[in-house]
């Protein structure tokens, strides 16, 4: 077998994230990389999900790196860290996607040579993980209006900012009704009408607007937070970083586990994935967290 070294950095990039190429970029990471004395191997993702992670893991196999890049959004994210959950090596984050949530709640900055320095050094946060209908979470998740705007994203051909942009006002805005739904945890019961379920491990949407003001991703519980409205005017307020506490519309509950149950079925979401539409989630913290990369 080949013997390949073990300070080995493997990048695995989405090459379409945020809807440009990333010819350019993947030279920067590979001339940053090299130059820091690392060997560096790259996988390019083809957006075959099952190839993908069996090449993923193949790559994981063969080169034993030192730590792991991501290059891409909340949705490629959450497929690698997803990919490689039970192996024990620090994930770094280079945010390139449409939305990049997580990346924004771990401080990480936009530059890519200063992503780049605090992926390769030590420091490194123990972020938790939901289990959401077998499925895991690592960001935001939510059940309404938001899921249903991930849902046209993913249908459009446009992609990348413009393409969430093209498609926020016209489905925040559409005139639905609120849904029914029952929220259980260990310690209440909730009978609602609502029109967005947020299942938060953290505090901000991928275009860094603040929806959990009290979220962190590494405190072992997560937070449901429930709209029960969305005017226009709670909207704008929160795009503009306003989450008004004080309004009885907004509800929230720091759990470990949770159950939802709805009238009818509702668009899911999962870290900016559309999952189809639910009638029932069951909802609970896993024991093992995963380590990712930082600033000190």
């Amino acid at each position: 077998m080949e013997n390949i070294p073990n300070n080995t950095i493997l990048l695995i990039i989405n090459p379409l994230a945020g809807g440009t190429e990333k010819d350019t970029e993947l030279q920067i990471i590979k001339n940053y990389i090299e130059n820091k004395n690392y060997n560096f191997a790259f996988y390019q993702g083809t957006g075959k999900q099952e190839y993908d992670k069996t090449q993923i893991i193949e790559y994981y196999q063969k080169y034993k790196p030192q730590k792991i890049i991501i290059a891409g959004g909340d949705g490629t994210v959450k497929f690698v860290i997803e990919t490689l959950f039970d192996e024990d090596i620090i994930f770094g984050i280079l945010p390139m996607g449409s939305a990049n949530g997580l990346a924004k709640d771990l401080d990480l900055p936009n530059d890519l040579e200063a992503c780049l320095e605090i992926a390769l050094q030590d420091n490194f946060k123990m972020v938790d993980s939901i289990l959401i209908n077998g499925m895991k979470s690592f960001h935001l998740s939510d059940l309404g209006l938001n899921a249903e705007l991930v849902k046209k994203y993913h249908q459009s051909k446009i992609h990348g900012k413009l393409g969430y942009f093209l498609q926020m006002f016209p489905t925040l805005l559409e005139n639905q009704k609120p849904f029914h739904a029952l929220i259980s945890t260990e310690d209440t019961q909730i009978d609602t009408y609502t029109k967005v379920i947020l299942i938060a491990n953290s505090s901000k949407y991928g275009t860094g607007v603040i929806v959990n003001p009290v979220g962190k991703v590494d405190d072992d519980i997560f937070e449901i937070v429930i709209f029960r409205n969305l005017d226009v005017l709670l909207i704008l307020k929160i795009l503009f970083g306003y989450l008004p506490l004080e309004d009885n519309t907004i509800k929230i509950i720091k759990t470990k586990k949770a159950s939802i149950q709805t009238d009818i079925p509702i668009s899911f979401q999962i870290d900016g994935e559309f999952c189809g539409e639910v009638q029932q989630l069951d909802i609970k913290m896993e024991t093992q967290k995963i380590k990712i990369a930082t600033p000190r």
